[in-house]
């Protein structure tokens, strides 16, 4: 195979640290960035991997350039990996249309300007492939997540759009809903709890935030494995040889059970109600008319 070059976001820590140590250890070349200082990045870059300064959530302009400093590093990049990400945490009255914006301007915004900033490598070469961490927050809402998951649904409808906008330069798009794993995504760091305001939520905050307590460091999901299969589908090797390559795909028992919970009764109520559902066109009467085709009288039902 050839050596392929990848650009990652969010590698301070989470999925996107795991990344680059499975990509660098699969003998690709790996480009770490992280928001801030990348004195953050200096076990990657002991590891191997380029490092870069790279916020997310920066202007078009500073992201465009960062991209194009990263792109000389190896003179091009072949993958990226839209890993940049955190919870913001509470019930959706409690959350601010502030914090619903900066939860959008880093899941959803930052994985659309970074790529954007990309496409007019890949269309260039006719190659490329775009990465998306999704969740499966993207596939079904929960309590307390009404934020996270907006974000996760909202990146799920781009994800598609921009694959069929640009598989025709060669473009390959993965969307991959990943269940509960073990990483740091509950820490402090990443996960932020919106303030309490509304006494009627206190027994529902009461139980999600005990839930999310027991959770971390509890999650069933092993990292590696996950990064392990995400990276065999884009080299398109293991386990995803002569396999139909995916949008998206399901990782996590988890995962796998909330999609097919979901989707299972969504069948069964446009079934029951499908009736209903197909009964809102026009009336066409069935009438024939007669037309005149080369000289010819033919009958248009």
């Amino acid at each position: 195979m050839t050596q392929l070059t990848w650009l990652v976001t969010g590698c301070s820590s989470g999925f996107g640290e795991v990344f680059v140590r499975r990509i660098l250890a699969r003998g690709d070349r790996a480009i770490a960035t992280a928001r801030g200082d990348v004195a953050r990045l200096a076990p990657l870059k002991d590891a191997g991997a380029a490092v870069l300064s790279l916020d997310v959530t920066a202007s078009q302009a500073d992201i465009n350039a960062k991209v194009e400093e990263a792109i000389a590093l190896y003179g091009g990049i072949d993958v990226v990996v839209n890993s940049a990400g955190y919870i913001e945490a509470g019930i959706a009255e409690e959350v601010t249309q502030e914090r619903f914006i900066a939860q959008f301007n880093t899941n959803l915004f930052g994985s659309i300007n970074t790529t954007r900033a990309l496409l007019p490598h890949f269309r260039a070469k006719k190659s490329g492939v775009i990465v998306y961490v999704g969740s499966l927050g993207g596939i079904a809402g929960e309590v307390g997540g009404a934020a996270y998951c907006a974000s996760k649904f909202a990146l799920e409808g781009v994800a598609e759009s921009i694959k069929l906008e640009t598989e025709g330069f060669g473009v390959r798009s993965h969307l991959f809903q990943l269940g509960h794993f073990r990483t740091k995504l509950l820490d402090t760091n990443n996960f932020k709890a919106v303030p309490r305001t509304v006494d009627a939520y206190k027994d529902l905050n009461e139980m999600i935030y005990n839930f999310l307590g027991q959770a971390d460091s509890n999650q069933p999901g092993d990292p590696e494995k996950a990064v392990n299969i995400m990276i065999d589908i884009v080299k398109e090797e293991g386990v995803a040889a002569g396999k139909t390559q995916p949008l998206r795909l399901p990782i996590g028992k988890d995962a796998l059970a909330t999609l097919r919970n979901k989707y299972v009764k969504y069948l069964e109520l446009c079934n029951e109600w499908e009736s209903v559902i197909t009964s809102t066109d026009y009336d066409v009467p069935d009438v024939k008319a007669s037309t005149t085709v080369q000289g010819h009288e033919a009958t248009v039902l």
